[in-house]
């Protein structure tokens, strides 16, 4: 019986869940933004704003941050993020939902500190990382709104074209 025990487990043993979690918090410090499930965002999102207030320490804090993450996470921690929350009691990461995954239908979700520094990209790839949630849904259709600039237009199809990719989807062929 697990009795008020907190934690998901992720289908995974003790070890491989501590080196998720550290790979994703290592990435929400190096790129203040990770696109991630829902599950997993909620299960780092704790621990890493206690991170961000021990870092308010400064370098104080380093020997008990390089327990949980690389050095230069915990440089950037330190350096960078903590001194933009100096005034701030707490919550200093949001959770932003993109909608479902097309492949298993997983609530997709992205994770990012509130406060944006100066030269940031917090979607892989270099994508700029808009600060809400409507710009993002926005931007994810296609849809130009005041202020949203869409760099990539999607090629306009024909219904009939469009049920044909679906299907397709669906069986597994495209």
């Amino acid at each position: 019986m697990r009795k008020r025990v907190f934690g998901r487990k992720f289908n995974k043993d003790k070890n491989q869940r501590q080196v998720l979690f550290k790979g994703l918090m290592r990435s929400l410090a190096l790129h203040e933004g990770i696109k991630t499930t829902e599950s997993k965002a909620k299960a780092i999102k704790g621990d890493f704003e206690k991170m961000i207030t021990k870092a308010k320490m400064g370098e104080d804090a380093r020997y008990h941050l390089v327990k949980d993450l690389p050095e230069d996470a915990v440089d950037r921690l330190i350096k960078e993020i903590a001194p933009r929350f100096k005034n701030r009691a707490g919550g200093y990461t949001r959770i932003i939902r993109l909608g479902n995954r097309l492949k298993d239908n997983a609530e997709m979700v992205l994770l990012e500190l509130v406060e944006k520094g100066a030269a940031q990209s917090a979607l892989p790839g270099g994508r700029e990382s808009t600060t809400t949630k409507k710009k993002i849904v926005a931007k994810k259709a296609g849809i130009k709104e005041s202020g949203v600039k869409v760099t990539t237009e999607a090629p306009k199809l024909k219904v009939g074209a469009i049920k044909r990719l679906v299907s397709r989807q669906k069986k597994g062929q495209a």
